[in-house]
């Protein structure tokens, strides 16, 4: 597969006030990044796997923005200027160089033209597809919500210590979106039975939500991180989805997408 053959982003246009974003579900390769992977990045294991599928549906009228291309390639929630989202801690970067576990993917690492090729391939097409479908939300409803879906093992000793919870919501320390917004995500995943949930805590939000959450213009955005653990049969390859786990999980999501898709007309004027 070239560069040539790789739409790099979906989109599917909807007229509710609430936007998905999906930067990590993709799994596309163009020929030149699959020669220089590894046998251990070929594996795609930092995938979020079956994300769009597990929200697909869940709110009539969602606007979806999703990326095609693997977060090898570029990740479209790294800041394209390659400044870290967590300094001092461990993390990957624009082009990761490792996996999340801290071992090499690349036996040929990109260099900088290759970065910045790939920058303009790949990840200036996704964001100027979210930024244009926020933008247009915005003007239909005057008012837009960015849910930036993403998902991950729920144990990595290399990122975090211990269990990740099963709902982690990131606003960048509440500077994204307004309080009730956060608020209400926040009641909905603490009541959940059998979930355990935090905010701001390892995950504060990646680029996407730092860089589009402008509650005074009118664009709020909140990530979701689920831990794999809540949806898949098992978090190793196959990387296998549990249709009935994945069945109560959504309950959860569409109570949280209804929600806000209903509190955003309130939000109105508030900046």
């Amino acid at each position: 597969m070239t560069s040539a053959e790789i739409t790099p982003v979906e989109i599917t246009r909807g007229d509710s006030p609430i936007v998905l974003g999906l930067p990590h579900t993709g799994t596309d390769l163009p020929d030149i990044v699959r020669r220089d992977l590894n046998p251990r990045g070929r594996e795609l294991a930092d995938t979020d796997w079956h994300i769009h599928h597990l929200y697909e549906g869940l709110l009539p009228g969602a606007t979806t923005v999703r990326a095609t291309f693997h977060r090898y390639v570029i990740d479209a929630n790294r800041d394209p200027s390659g400044a870290s989202l967590y300094p001092g801690q461990n993390t990957t970067g624009l082009v990761p160089l490792t996996d999340f576990d801290g071992q090499d993917i690349w036996t040929t690492p990109p260099d900088d033209a290759e970065i910045e090729t790939r920058r303009a391939a790949y990840h200036a097409p996704y964001h100027a597809a979210l930024e244009a479908e926020l933008a247009r939300v915005r003007d239909l409803h005057g008012v837009a919500i960015l849910y930036d879906c993403h998902s991950i093992r729920s144990l990595i000793p290399f990122l975090f210590d211990g269990p990740l919870p099963d709902f982690n919501i990131g606003t960048n320390l509440g500077t994204t979106c307004a309080p009730e917004i956060e608020a209400a995500v926040e009641e909905i995943c603490t009541a959940a039975p059998g979930y355990t949930s935090v905010s701001n805590g390892r995950f504060k939000g990646g680029w996407t939500t730092r860089h589009y959450g402008r509650p005074a213009e009118g664009i709020h955005a909140i990530q979701m991180e689920l831990s794999q653990s809540t949806y898949l049969g098992t978090e190793a390859p196959p990387w296998s989805y549990d249709p009935d786990k994945a069945a109560r999980l959504r309950d959860h999501l569409t109570d949280i997408l209804t929600t806000l898709a209903a509190l955003a007309p309130t939000l109105k004027g508030t900046a």
